[in-house]
């Protein structure tokens, strides 16, 4: 196991505030100190868990844990991912003589077997039992409520926008769960956002609506194709879901993401919404209208620094489902 010793760094790269020697979390935006360094050893842990070399990977895994609080999350993910690799480097040393000689015993069928044995393991840590038991009753709920056809698209729409979360986490090489689903209520991802810049936790937070915007387009040019007024249904329903996951209120998405605007960009969202609902006449951005409304009073909780990028994200978004929504046929969920 190889180490490195952290770097003495006076001040904190986000916010510039002074840091007492040895600092691995700034007190001031709870960034973490040594995030650059983390990022670069992670790249390089994954490009070799790409190639195979396990045990390299593990190494520079390990070589983070003295850049990181032991309290933190990230740091029991990496013994825990690092013990995972430990295992996967033993057993590639164990299996590669049992599999050729499987490979042999089976002749010109041995091949396929051993991709088969292998494939299985990827599956199974790919998509964890949690994960497909709370899907499966995820879709009977929304199955026995508005039928097969609406009830399974429906389910995969929840699924894509979570997704989006995971794939935006995992991207910038930090630990996630797959998707959980709470049948009748929602879903969603366990990550640790401890020491994660404000703005980065913002752009995870909108990643899952910007999903849902994608996959309410690819609804809606089903429908526009083939005339199928289940596809105008499910993109509406998506669209609007996503919408509503935006007003900026305790859990929601629109509620992690308002975190990272200052007070002006809090009012530049409400002026936003309020257009956008004289516009295009959706009831739902006077929702989101209020939450910014009630947003901008709590000066408690601004962050150090204001967040263009993230003002224009959240608009960008907010904008797309609203014209999709007005494109679309019925009206609220379009649940009928």
């Amino acid at each position: 196991m190889s180490s490195i010793t952290p770097e003495l760094i006076r001040n904190c790269r986000r916010c510039a505030h002074a840091l007492p020697p040895g600092a691995l979390v700034c007190d001031q935006c709870h960034a973490l100190v040594h995030s650059e360094e983390l990022d670069r050893l992670a790249t390089e842990a994954k490009a070799l868990e790409a190639k195979g070399d396990f045990q390299q990977a593990r190494e520079r895994w390990l070589a983070g844990l003295n850049l990181l609080p032991r309290t933190s999350k990230q740091y029991d993910w990496i013994q825990e991912h690092a013990l995972g690799l430990e295992v996967a480097a033993k057993n590639i040393r164990v299996s590669e003589p049992s599999d050729n000689k499987w490979a042999k015993r089976l002749g010109p069928v041995g091949p396929i077997a051993v991709l088969l044995a292998k494939g299985k393991t990827i599956l199974f840590a790919l998509f964890k039992l949690k994960f497909l038991l709370s899907f499966a009753a995820f879709i009977g709920i929304y199955w026995a409520a508005w039928g097969m056809k609406f009830g399974i698209g429906f389910a995969v729409l929840i699924l894509l926008h979570e997704m989006g979360h995971f794939i935006d986490i995992k991207r910038r090489g930090l630990p996630a769960d797959m998707p959980v689903f709470l049948p009748g209520l929602g879903a969603y991802v366990r990550w640790q956002a401890m020491g994660v810049p404000l703005e980065t936790r913002a752009a995870i937070s909108l990643a899952g609506p910007l999903a849902g915007f994608f996959t309410a387009v690819a609804c809606a040019a089903l429908w526009w194709q083939t005339g199928n007024p289940l596809w105008a249904g499910l993109a509406r329903a998506g669209a609007v879901l996503n919408l509503l996951n935006l007003i900026p209120v305790w859990i929601l998405d629109g509620g992690q993401a308002v975190l990272a605007l200052s007070k002006v960009e809090r009012i530049i969202l409400l002026t936003a919404c309020l257009a956008l609902w004289l516009v295009l006449g959706e009831n739902m951005f006077f929702l989101v209208a209020l939450g910014a409304g009630y947003q901008v009073f709590l000066a408690g909780n601004l962050p150090p620094h204001p967040s263009r990028a993230t003002t224009i994200y959240y608009l960008a978004v907010l904008t797309a489902l609203g014209v999709i929504i007005k494109m679309l046929p019925g009206t609220g969920l379009g649940l009928r």
